[in-house]
């Protein structure tokens, strides 16, 4: 122990463990990214300053997968009840919402910064169905909440936001799922799908999208790992789409660029000896 620290042992002028103004770096301030949709219009979104749930980034997976939806709403989202995990600053949630769905829950880390950005993201979008400030019978209610959620928490977490009023025989849980880069998460994989289990609903047309971009080449067999534990849990994979992005989302990133710039779309549905009529 140096002389110094033996003169702070008592806690001294700075206390026993604070630390000198200006010890650690200011974190970054938060961010803003746009998204233009097929018609032209510009969706701005807010982003966290920093995140180590990497939050603080827009990932490709939800511009491609807000792309699928744009491009047949009536067969993706539209009319249905809609759940993003793990969704950063909400994008696709706010497309599926824009697209006409039903009822959108977008879903983070319960950490009060994330969710706070994501009712930002929310409040501040001009395209969603917003009421008026004198609302009327006219007015369609909005149809998207922000709310927290650990992967592989209780699923009433969720299904709490679903319509009460279903017949009591009918099916339980979310028509569509968005899983939108998160396969990076390899220890998570398990609760992922636990997620899906308890909170996909038994029909022929549910579906959990599950797209994105191995960030990591020398990883990729591990993030492809995901769909493996899906089939072990008796769940059909399907892949629906490859898209090569004109650019790795991170120059910096080493690793083979044209996997860098590779992002595919998956489905996982329910095989049909599953389906609850």
């Amino acid at each position: 122990m140096s002389n110094h620290d033996s003169d702070n042992e008592d806690g001294g002028e700075l206390g026993l463990f604070a630390e000198p103004e200006g010890y650690y770096p200011p974190s970054p301030p938060p961010t803003t990214e746009t998204y233009t949709t097929a018609s032209g219009d510009v969706i701005t979104l807010h982003l966290v300053g920093h995140s180590t749930l990497e939050a603080h980034h827009l990932w490709n997976g939800s511009r491609v997968i807000s792309q699928l939806f744009e491009s047949s709403p009536s067969t993706t989202v539209a009319g249905r009840t809609v759940c993003e995990l793990g969704a950063g600053a909400g994008l696709p949630s706010l497309v599926a919402s824009m697209l006409g769905a039903k009822l959108v829950v977008c879903t983070d880390f319960p950490d009060p910064e994330l969710i706070a950005t994501i009712q930002k993201n929310i409040d501040g979008c001009h395209l969603l169905p917003h009421p008026s400030s004198s609302p009327s019978e006219e007015d369609p209610p909005l149809n998207i909440i922000a709310d927290g959620f650990v992967w592989g928490g209780p699923p009433s977490t969720l299904l709490r936001h679903l319509s009460p009023s279903d017949p009591p025989n009918s099916p339980q849980g979310f028509d569509i799922l968005i899983l939108a880069d998160l396969l990076f998460r390899h220890s998570e994989h398990h609760n992922m799908i636990k997620t899906i289990r308890e909170c996909l609903k038994k029909t022929k047309d549910s579906k959990a999208y599950v797209v994105f971009c191995s960030y990591r080449p020398w990883l990729k067999e591990k993030d492809f790992k995901f769909f493996d534990l899906c089939r072990e849990d008796g769940f059909v994979v399907e892949q629906i789409l490859e898209k090569k992005m004109d650019k790795k989302l991170f120059e910096e990133d080493p690793g083979d660029e044209e996997i860098l710039k590779t992002v595919t779309g998956w489905v996982v549905s329910w095989p049909e000896k599953d389906w609850v009529a």
